[in-house]
């Protein structure tokens, strides 16, 4: 099959170029990501409804990927605990070669068919879980393989390429097709393919965590408060949903944990 993430970048002689047309053009091939996510937003709507019923019901939600992808996947699934207070088994991202791939590339991982479905099965994946596989070929034989091996299990899947008609696409009860076109770099797909994966991860995950209640008004109430900015985030919170000063707001955060338990105690018991 053709695969437009292959095809020829109509940029040619790069190396003959100024730094600064490098980077205009750079720059207008990356404004046109978000329009072609724009034209998928039907198909990912459809991917969160099934992934939010799923972590409703009390499944967990999976990434797969390798390389790029599943670097893409591991970012994602590490922010939630600590932006959306999750427990880290909620969301579980396993990238061809294991961690050691997430920092350097491990050769030919991503060729084995039956890793990825191996990977997964060492988690317990079951029914009750959705396993969403990124691939911006999407032909990757540890995605494809997996998501082939889902659906004989009777696990609901979805995924994210940027190969509309690809062997994922077919592989997946849920797709979505970012149609990307080529990269300045031909085959390059860490660019356009990557940024347009961030991004739909970016709205899968946190449409997920609104819908299951994770989110008050546009504040993350249920974030880990870790550090001295986070802490300060916590308390301009905490002011700003009671009226109180910042003494109270921490006194609050102190004796509750979280922003959430801090709100609620201050609008039971105004006194305390």
């Amino acid at each position: 099959m053709e695969r437009p993430t292959e095809a020829p970048s109509p940029h040619r002689h790069l190396e003959t170029l100024p730094v600064s047309e490098l980077l205009d053009r750079i720059n207008r091939e990356d404004r046109s990501v978000p329009e072609a996510v724009g034209r998928e937003l039907d198909a990912i709507a459809a991917l969160v409804e099934a992934l939010v019923g799923r972590l409703r019901a009390g499944g967990r939600m999976f990434y797969l990927g390798a390389g790029t992808s599943g670097r893409l996947g591991v970012v994602d699934a590490s922010e939630l605990p600590p932006t959306y207070g999750v427990p880290p088994e909620l969301a579980i991202a396993l990238i061809a070669g294991g961690d050691t791939a997430i920092r350097r590339a491990v050769e030919k991982a991503e060729d084995d068919t039956e890793a990825g479905w191996s990977d997964l099965r060492e988690h317990r994946v079951d029914a009750n879980d959705f396993v969403i596989g990124i691939t911006a070929s999407g032909t990757t034989p540890y995605v494809v393989g997996a998501l082939k091996a889902c659906r004989a299990a009777g696990i609901a899947t979805g995924c994210i390429t940027n190969n509309p008609g690809s062997p994922v696409t077919a592989a997946a009860d849920y797709p979505v097709a970012v149609l990307t076109g080529p990269e300045i770099v031909t085959g390059s797909t860490r660019m356009k393919a990557g940024t347009a994966q961030k991004l739909v991860l970016n709205m899968i995950s946190t449409c997920a965590m609104i819908r299951l209640g994770r989110v008050r008004d546009n504040r993350m109430v249920d974030m880990q408060i870790t550090n001295d900015k986070l802490t300060e985030r916590a308390v301009g919170m905490v002011r700003e949903a009671l009226g109180v000063d910042r003494s109270r707001a921490l006194a609050l955060l102190d004796a509750t944990g979280s922003v959430r338990a801090a709100i609620d105690r201050g609008r039971e018991d105004p006194s305390c």
